[in-house]
């Protein structure tokens, strides 16, 4: 059942902030990969939430390509110009998926400037 799966998101945030701990932020990351769509948005507004502690993660993530569209747009979200670069290079992936969350996010960062 996934509310119950939810729940275990909301105690691993918690525990996150708490504790600073990168294994409970990563429980977050690894749940934007989720099947359901309920859980990926969960874990994206508690990411998004933790604010700049969010960001290592996130860097993490885009190193290692895990759901690049979602962490992209979160990366663009905590709104740190400076993962800027970090970007750029995704906005011509072969992915299209990808190169347009890129590209959506790097007009996100130029928004907020």
């Amino acid at each position: 059942m996934w509310v119950l799966k939810a729940i275990g998101l909301f105690l691993a945030a918690a525990a996150w902030r708490l504790t600073s701990s990168r294994r409970f932020g990563a429980l977050l990351i690894r749940a934007l990969s989720a099947k359901n769509e309920n859980l990926k948005n969960i874990a994206g507004i508690l990411i998004v939430r933790a604010g700049k502690n969010a960001e290592p993660l996130l860097q993490d993530a885009l190193h290692r390509r895990e759901s690049l569209p979602l962490t992209l747009s979160l990366l663009a979200d905590l709104g740190d110009r400076m993962v800027e670069k970090e970007i750029q290079p995704f906005s011509t992936d072969q992915d299209p998926k990808v190169a347009e969350a890129a590209r959506q996010a790097l007009r996100v960062l130029a928004s907020n400037r």
